[in-house]
């Protein structure tokens, strides 16, 4: 017995050191981690167990079955992350080029159906070379397994793809069924065709970086959530996600004690915010004053700039914060804004994330590019995902929140169970000067003095109809309140909120705008 355990011992460390030296010191020229250095950084220090240690190819052809190491490629398992269990599959590029064949598909399907079952979130460490060629049609079979299973487990468990090496063709889509995609820069490329095949087909030519970097995703395609210099800090971040998500959608996130204070006054925000409506600021200082400690996990801020969609603590639970941004394009809704904050809301509402809605909004971009790019059904996406949001939802209005940009971002009338406005709220149709513009245009015209008829125009619409207390009114705003006390009214709401329950008609699954 103690023969054979010693022949077991030595069996892990071979499949431990798979590659060699060499392969080693190649992946770390490239300014990356081996594959069980990036576990050790995602998983609490020795929790990390091992499945399918031993597990190989068994192709033939092209001199594959002379090469047959353990782990075919990717190493799987599960261990905790802050004491709660997670489950991962790592792809190794020392072997094969981390490249998918049917055995590591066969390992990374086992690892996602018990991710399932155990009601785990799961994270994909990518660095590999896409579908092993060597293995034809097969290799393409099993990222039609992943790809299944990505789609089964959405909306059920958590599901992060972190990109640490090349991801292409096929392979691509893996990380975009997930629910967040972090990058590390320089290492990490994301394309469908690569360089070559752009360069001969459309006579375009671009490097791996230019085509599929990390800056590319996070800033243009919207692909990537997350951008970061190194592996080690970009792992420290998804494991922080991680503390914010429940395990899976049949359970809240964890509840954190925290010293600040529920019933804390927030007198900086007097001063932060400026009652005139066109004057810019950061509505980031907003929700780092209202939230617990000023911590906050923003996904997508460098796409999508004019909305902010991050995760934060109120009181000690998590809740999904949407907010226009005045400081980018004076907080104007866009296609990307509108697709990102959809996106969010709707992730938000499968797990069981209150969501909380600061609203400063001038109304949609208007212009030929985002009429013709579908601005109409982008915006649809983000009114869908808050019709359809059955978890707690708290709106705030800070000052101007002007026609279908309002709607949309969650007010009473889409079903927002509690809104709130600061006294310098204005919600309106549109902007008086707009809205005098079009209602006494022919007026204005007649008088003889054209500039003071439209001054007092102005100032009559906006007495008549954006008064502070005119939605209070009507009951579309349910307090206007303090600004001092937005953060005790915030969470005075969420708590009364917390056993919230909807019923549903019965369907197979809504058909939201694409």
């Amino acid at each position: 017995m103690r023969d054979r355990v010693a022949e077991l011992e030595a069996g892990r460390r071979d499949a431990a050191e798979v590659g060699g030296a060499r392969a080693a010191q190649a992946q770390k020229a490239k300014g990356k981690l081996t594959v069980r250095e990036r576990l050790g950084l995602l998983f609490d220090e020795g929790s990390f167990t091992e499945i399918e240690t031993f597990r190989r190819h068994r192709a033939q052809g092209f001199g594959l079955e002379n090469r047959r190491p353990p782990t075919d490629g990717v190493v799987t398992g599960w261990g905790l992350v802050e004491g709660r269990r997670v489950f991962a599959y790592a792809h190794d590029f020392r072997v094969f080029g981390g490249s998918l064949g049917e055995a590591h598909a066969a390992k990374i399907h086992k690892i996602m159906d018990l991710a399932a079952t155990a009601g785990a979130p799961l994270v994909g460490l990518c660095d590999g070379a896409g579908a092993r060629i060597q293995e034809g049609v097969t290799a393409l079979a099993g990222y039609g397994g992943i790809f299944q299973r990505n789609v089964r487990n959405s909306g059920v468990i958590p599901q992060i793809s972190v990109m640490l090496g090349p991801c292409a063709g096929g392979a691509a889509y893996s990380p975009s069924l997930t629910d967040f995609v972090f990058m590390v820069s320089e290492t990490a490329q994301m394309f469908i065709t690569g360089p070559d095949v752009v360069e001969e087909v459309t006579g375009e030519a671009i490097t791996h970086e230019e085509l599929g970097g990390a800056r590319v995703h996070a800033e243009g395609s919207g692909v990537a959530g997350a951008v970061y210099g190194d592996e080690a800090e970009c792992l420290a971040d998804v494991r922080y996600l991680l503390t914010m998500l429940p395990s899976d959608n049949t359970r809240f996130p964890p509840e954190l004690p925290t010293a600040d204070p529920p019933d804390r006054a927030c007198p900086a925000l007097l001063d932060l915010v400026p009652s005139d409506a066109k004057s810019s600021y950061d509505v980031r200082a907003v929700v780092e004053e209202i939230v617990d400690d000023g911590e906050v996990f923003e996904i997508h801020e460098a796409w999508g700039a004019n909305v902010v969609c991050a995760f934060a603590r109120f009181g000690g639970r998590v809740a999904g914060v949407v907010a226009n941004q005045p400081a980018v394009m004076a907080g104007v809704l866009d296609i990307a804004a509108a697709e990102k904050a959809a996106r969010f809301v709707q992730f938000c509402d499968a797990f069981n994330i209150p969501l909380v809605t600061l609203v400063d909004v001038p109304g949609f971009l208007p212009g030929v590019d985002q009429e013709h790019g579908g601005i109409i059904r982008h915006g649809a996406k983000l009114l869908y995902a808050y019709c359809n949001a059955t978890v707690p939802r708290v709106q705030l209005v800070l000052r101007k929140a002007y026609g279908g940009a309002y709607i949309v971002m969650d007010s009473r009338s889409i079903g927002a169970d509690v809104s709130l406005a600061w006294p310098t709220n204005e919600i309106a149709v549109m902007g008086a000067e707009a809205a005098v513009n079009v209602v006494y245009r022919r007026e204005i015209a007649a008088s003889d003095d054209p500039e003071r008829e439209r001054r007092e125009r102005v100032e009559h619409y906006r007495g008549e109809l954006m008064g502070p207390y005119y939605a209070a009114e009507r009951g579309l705003v349910d307090e206007v309140i303090d600004p001092s006390d937005t953060r005790r009214r915030i969470i005075d709401a969420l708590d009364m909120l917390h056993d919230k329950y909807v019923s549903r008609p019965r369907r197979k699954h809504g058909n939201q705008p694409q």
